[in-house]
């Protein structure tokens, strides 16, 4: 049966669906079962944990005060005070944080962990974050992924490898630098001149799609898909758009734009492959949630950044010499664009355990206990 009828049956009939599931893939079990699943991680800098460290780019996040909060304190190249996104999935999986591809470390038992491609400044389209000049490209992120399977099938053979991707957790987090370091970033920019916002939107969607029907070629069965976040009202917004501290309208429409479509794209996706591969996680919402009240979330603001300069401290790079809060889990967001670690955190808990509104056909929970008896 279908996975959304699946999810809906009675009782009963999950036990039996699962029982049956489970006699028939018993001969398949994977020898990586006792262990946590595999974790691939691509998109841009809410989820690199330090690709771009290793690269000639001004999209860095290697200096203090970065990783102020991250247990050795010092930065690792995640642009955040802490931990990021993936960092809290991988709690969530049992399992140690992904190493970045380009790290030295990525070696020997260490790549069946899973990988992490991400690299700050990039977007959908190949032509955004130019001005970042050398940074991992999505079709290059993908080209990593498949060199990726090359190296553990030398180290465990191609079935093993099969097992081992197809049976992984994907997240990919993408779009939000079409927008902001694309689209928006100068006046009549290329793009603007192009395309209105709506055709843009829709330009961005069909685009994207060709990523993912390239990552489920690739082995991918279990991808999360993040929309972009409230764009309008990050910091670097506010202080460069925004007026009176309202978010900027222009990209609030894109949001408004984008998300509702991608969940439509991924929805055909699924019902083309005939199983729910791609999960809509609605981040829009879940950033909206305490952006909207941050005092019930434990913040004192979500306008502010913790760490830069000028109004909202939304000016520029977050170095030594900004600004720097004492408490940074009072700081719904780190610096100029992304969220403080109490906030990834906070994510990953919607990301977790969230309805159908926040994740779309079912959150991380439930696809963890379903495939826990299809492992």
């Amino acid at each position: 049966m279908p996975m959304a009828s699946f999810l809906y049956s009675s009782p009963a009939t999950v036990l039996v669906a699962i029982g049956l599931a489970t006699a028939m893939m018993g001969t398949f079990l994977s020898p990586f079962a006792e262990a946590a699943r595999a974790f691939f991680v691509f998109g841009d800098s809410l989820v690199d944990n330090g690709n771009n460290n290793y690269l000639a780019t001004t999209a860095r996040a290697d200096l203090p005060p970065y990783g102020i909060d991250y247990p050795t304190g010092r930065p690792t190249g995640r642009f955040s005070n802490g931990l990021n996104i993936p960092d809290f999935i991988s709690q969530e999986l049992g399992s140690e944080s992904t190493l970045p591809y380009l790290s030295p470390e990525l070696t020997g038992e260490k790549l069946l962990v899973g990988a992490n491609f991400a690299s700050a400044g990039i977007g959908i389209l190949n032509d955004t974050g130019i001005q970042f000049i050398n940074i991992i490209r999505m079709y290059r992120q993908l080209q990593y992924f498949e060199e990726y399977q090359h190296k553990v099938s030398a180290l465990v053979g191609a079935e093993r490898t099969q097992q081992l991707v197809n049976q992984a957790l994907v997240l990919i987090t993408v779009g939000g630098n079409d927008f902001v370091n694309n689209y928006f970033l100068v006046p009549y920019s290329a793009r603007s001149r192009q395309f209105a916002i709506p055709d843009y939107v829709k330009y961005l969607i069909s685009e994207y799609r060709k990523l993912l029907e390239r990552l489920y070629e690739l082995g991918a069965r279990r991808v999360l898909v993040t929309g972009t976040g409230p764009m309008g009202c990050v910091p670097a917004e506010l202080a460069l758009r925004g007026r009176n501290g309202q978010c900027a309208p222009e990209l609030q429409q894109a949001a408004s734009l984008f998300n509702p479509q991608l969940v439509q794209m991924l929805k055909g996706l699924n019902q083309e492959h005939g199983s729910q591969v791609f999960i809509a996680a609605n981040t829009d919402l879940m950033h909206s949630d305490f952006i909207t009240d941050p005092q019930a979330y434990g913040f004192v603001t979500s306008k502010v950044a913790c760490c830069g300069q000028g109004p909202y401290n939304g000016i520029g790079l977050c170095t030594a010499a900004s600004n720097l809060c004492p408490n940074r889990d009072q700081y719904a967001f780190w610096d100029l664009f992304h969220p403080s670690q109490k906030a990834n955190g906070i994510i990953v808990q919607s990301i977790m355990k969230g309805s159908t509104e926040y994740m779309d056909p079912m959150n991380l929970s439930t696809i963890l206990a379903l495939d826990s008896h299809l492992a």
